[in-house]
Formats: structure tokens, C-alpha cells, sequence
């Protein structure tokens, strides 16, 4: 830190004094006493907190040894009287009416120092998370924020030589704040490739004509002293700590590594090793599912109502839950149609059972199905459509949408809709499909109208859980897999991927027919009816 004096004229000369330079290398939060707090400590009398004590006998050591190596640069620690009054005194403008709020006297008496709280994992605090009717009182108090900080100022004492130790001559030169989280803020930042930083009440045009040693100084921070000699201080804040070596870095790796695996194994002993198995000829299908939309539907204010049907030889917890209702959704137009968002999550879980089976056995897969409502202000109901999805038999996430159809009757059914609402509506919602009383060889729906309706997209995320998966490398050799050993699963899988594969062949042959070019044909046409 070195100054230069200023002349009346504003002109500044190019030397500066060598008794007001002065280098101090720092650690954090330690202390270096200034003359004002020399003067005051060094009596007795003027000490009252045991702190005050504590510097009381450093200062006559210091004295006695001559052993002080700052005058001019100084610092105060997170446990001096200035930090408190820093923070307390700390305004946001420079308005001498600015009033001080609430919540800033309550940030004012809070001591951020860094406090060790102990963090019980896995434990529900007693006191409720929402508060669903929160008064003025709570609101104000629970805005205080207490994040736990270390502070340390590095001051400078730019008095006169030889006058050292008021307090009006102090100024701020560097803060350096650690918060809980490791996070440290120095202010103004380390010098090096930054531009000059002034920190004073008058403007310094001149800043540019100052040469030090043949180049420009622009990399110092500066301040500007008031009265009637004005002084101009540059001072540069360098980082000095010792470069970590080798050594010190693989150390520090290693003992990081280690406090990984710990925690590694204490969440493993919170969650456990083994999992539920299920017995031998189980297989176990948990659904994580959401209805997403629907759209394309004549009313407003729509709702699905949902069961899951669970074939012969499937099984579910008793405290599963089977069916459910979405919440009533308003549509919005995207598009040329309405659509209503619902995001409503269900799951299910369930478990087939393949004891006892004949072989060639084909189970039936569950399946779901959702019936789509409307219900209008003066709480008229009507039916909007009806579908049905069955569950994929396959591991994986999908996104399926469903076309639904709704019953009609000929005659006055549609204005009874209209002005009543209700109506038609099935008594068995498996009549959408096969009915799970029908126990005959055909199902004639003669006579049955329908009119189509809607679309409705359903995700469905779905895991399976067999003992057999556990031993992959023995499922490749034998010559069947578990789904075959389950009850002929594989069979049903082959018959849907050959169905699927036949009808993308279909589509594509009449893509290729449709973008075939007329002229092309034309021109096929012409050359087999010209004569040869």
C-alpha cells in the first residue's frame, strides 16, 4: 500500500513517499492490532469483556518483544465489536431518512456465527410443514434468515504520519466472509489482469497520468482521502497461500474417497441389501402410470373415471387400490381441438401366478379400463366416451392413446343429452370389450350403435420381477426363458410382434402406393396399350 499527494491544482506528482508503504501477509481471522486500539487497550481499566482482557495482555507483549510488524494496515476478526456494528450500521442507501424495516433490525442482532448443528437423518420434524393460514406475525418472523457467517475486515489507517489512531481515518481496504457452506467472498476481488477500483467520494480523472516505474498502474486498488491535503492510496490484495503439492492433493483425494464410502454404506444400511423375492413361477408387474390428456370431446369440464380388470391366475394386495377418478379438468383450445390436462398418477401392483398350469398356456394380461365424463354448471352428467387399454407386457415406458366411442339411440336421445344430460351409460364397463360375464363361444352386439368420440393418452411405466431374472447368463442357455416356463408368454409376445410386424409391412406398401407419381402411372399405362 503506498500513497501520493495531490496539490491543490489536482495534479498529482509521480513519486510516492517510502515511509507510507507497508506489506502485511494475513491468515484468516488473525489479528493485528491498530494504534487507536494500542492506545485503548494498554490501560487496564478501558477492558471489560474478556476479550478486551485477552487483547489487554497481547498488546503488553507485543511491546515488550517489539515485535509489531503492521502500522498502517490492520484487521478486525468475526469477534471484535466492529463486525456486530458493521453489520447493524449497514444501510442500503445514502439517504439520511432512510427508515430501518422490520426485517432488517431482526437481520441486525443476528450473530452469523458458524454453528455446528447436528442433522438427524431420516426424521420428521414434530412441527407442521405448511401452515395453510399463515398470520402477519408468522410471516414476518419466518422471513429472518440465519445463514451462519464468518467475517473479517482488513482495515487501513490513512491518517497523517505520525498521527495514527483516530477513527475517522479508518477505511475498509478488503471483507472476507465464509458462510456454513464453504463458500468464501472476498470484497473487492484479488488483484492481477483486474481494472482499477476506487473507493472514495471524489472523482479521479487523474488516474491515467499516474506512471509507477515506467508502466500505468491499473491493477491497484485505490482510495481518496477528504480535507484540505488530499491523499490518493493504491493498494493491491494478492493471494499468498502456499500452493498445494502433490502429496497434499492425493491426500485430500483419498480422504474424500473415504468419506464417500462411508456414507455409502450408511445408505445402504438404511435401505438394506435384499430385497423382496418373489416365490418360484411369480412374476411380479409394478405400474407406474398417469393419465395424461384428452381431447377431442363435445362438453367442457371433463373427468375419467378408471378400473383395472385382473384376469384369471393374477393376484394384487389387498390394499391395492383398483379403480379411481381424475379431477374435473377444463379444456383449452390447441389446435383445432379442445383438450383437457389432467397429469393424474395411479399405480398398480400385481402378481401372476403360473402354478399348476396345463403346458401351452396362455395367460391374459390385465387391462384397463376408463370411461370419459362431462359435468356442466348446473351439474349435468354425461357420458363422453368409453375405452380400453391393455397394460404392456413388455418392461419399459410408454405413451398410448386411446380412441373412444360412446353409445347412441335413434330418435330424441341427442336434445335429451342436450337439456337433461345422463342417458345412455353402460351398467358393466367391460362390455367395451369383452364382457367378464360372457362365458359363450360368440358375443353378437347387434342392434348395439355407437358413435365415435375422443382420444384419451395414458403413460404407463412398467417394471417386472422375476427369480428367475436373477441368473441371466443360465435364462441364455436353457432353450426357454421365464415368460416360456411362466405359462407360454413368449408364444403370446411372438404372435403380437409377428401381427405388429405385418401390419407396418401393410402400411408401408400402401405409403409406397400412395407416393407413387401419377405420371408414372400414366406413362406404364400408355406403353402397355400402344400396339407393338
Amino acid at each position: 500500500m503506498t500513497t501520493f499527494d495531490i496539490p491543490a491544482s489536482g495534479e498529482m506528482t509521480s513519486s510516492f513517499r517510502t515511509h507510507d508503504q507497508e506489506e502485511v501477509v494475513l491468515g484468516w481471522q488473525e489479528k493485528l492490532f491498530s494504534q487507536f486500539e494500542i492506545d485503548l487497550f494498554k490501560n487496564q481499566q478501558a477492558c471489560q469483556s474478556p476479550l478486551d482482557f485477552q487483547y489487554h495482555n497481547e498488546i503488553l507483549s507485543l511491546q515488550e518483544t517489539e515485535e509489531r510488524k503492521n502500522f498502517r494496515i490492520f484487521t478486525y476478526t468475526d469477534f471484535d465489536r466492529y463486525t456486530s456494528m458493521k453489520e447493524y450500521s449497514q444501510t442500503m442507501t445514502t439517504s439520511a431518512k432512510e427508515d430501518r424495516s422490520y426485517l432488517t433490525e431482526r437481520m441486525s442482532h443476528i450473530r452469523c456465527r458458524r454453528q455446528e448443528r447436528r442433522i438427524t437423518e431420516g426424521k420428521i420434524p414434530h412441527s407442521r410443514m405448511i401452515t395453510w393460514a399463515p398470520n402477519e406475525e408468522f410471516v414476518r418472523n419466518n422471513h429472518v434468515v440465519n445463514n451462519p457467517v464468518q467475517t473479517m475486515y482488513i482495515m487501513g489507517d490513512l491518517g497523517p504520519y505520525g498521527k495514527l489512531g483516530k477513527r475517522e481515518n479508518e477505511y475498509v481496504l478488503c471483507t472476507i466472509k465464509v458462510d456454513s457452506n464453504g463458500v468464501l467472498a472476498v470484497k473487492p476481488d484479488f488483484s492481477g489482469s483486474k481494472s482499477a477500483y476506487r473507493k472514495g467520494t471524489k472523482p479521479c480523472e487523474y488516474l491515467h497520468d499516474v506512471v509507477h516505474g515506467g508502466s500505468r498502474v491499473c491493477n491497484e486498488q485505490r482510495i481518496e482521502t477528504e480535507g484540505e491535503k488530499k491523499e490518493l492510496w493504491l493498494y493491491t490484495i494478492n493471494n499468498a497461500s502456499i500452493t498445494v503439492q502433490k502429496d497434499d492433493q492425493d491426500r485430500e483425494k483419498n480422504l474424500f474417497k473415504d468419506l464417500y464410502d462411508r456414507h455409502k454404506e450408511y445408505l445402504n444400511t438404511l435401505v438394506g441389501e435384499e430385497f423382496e423375492i418373489p416365490p418360484l413361477g411369480a412374476l411380479k408387474l409394478f405400474v407406474n402410470g398417469e393419465i395424461v390428456s384428452a381431447e377431442g370431446y363435445e362438453y367442457d369440464n371433463l373427468y375419467v373415471q378408471f378400473f383395472l380388470e385382473l384376469p384369471d391366475n393374477w393376484f394384487c394386495p389387498s390394499q391395492q387400490q383398483l379403480s379411481g377418478v381424475t379431477q374435473t379438468c377444463s379444456t383449452k383450445v390447441e389446435g383445432r381441438e379442445n383438450v383437457a390436462y389432467f397429469s393424474h398418477p395411479f399405480n398398480f401392483e400385481m402378481t401372476l401366478r403360473s402354478d399348476n398350469q396345463p403346458e401351452g398356456f396362455l395367460p391374459q394380461w390385465p387391462v384397463l379400463y376408463f370411461g370419459v365424463q362431462s359435468c356442466d354448471f348446473w351439474l349435468r352428467y354425461r357420458v363422453e366416451g368409453y375405452g380400453y387399454i391393455r397394460i404392456p407386457d413388455s418392461p419399459g415406458s410408454y405413451t398410448l392413446t386411446c380412441q373412444t366411442w360412446r353409445p347412441i339411440l335413434p330418435g330424441t336421445s341427442e336434445m335429451y343429452r342436450f337439456f337433461v344430460g345422463g342417458l345412455l351409460e353402460l351398467e358393466d364397463m367391460t362390455y367395451i370389450r369383452t364382457p367378464s360375464t360372457f362365458k359363450g363361444e360368440r358375443l353378437s352386439r347387434f342392434g348395439f350403435r355407437t358413435e365415435t368420440a375422443g382420444t384419451v393418452t395414458i403413460k404407463f411405466h412398467c417394471m417386472q420381477q422375476c427369480r428367475t431374472f436373477l441368473d441371466s447368463s443360465m435364462a441364455r442357455k436353457r432353450s426357454q426363458n421365464v415368460l416360456e416356463r411362466m405359462g407360454g408368454l413368449t408364444h403370446q409376445a411372438s404372435l403380437h410382434s409377428v401381427l405388429a410386424a405385418f401390419e407396418r409391412a401393410q402400411q408401408r406398401m400402401h405409403e409406397a402406393r400412395e407416393n407413387l407419381s401419377k405420371d408414372l402411372l400414366h406413362s406404364s399405362t400408355s406403353a402397355s396399350l400402344d400396339p407393338e
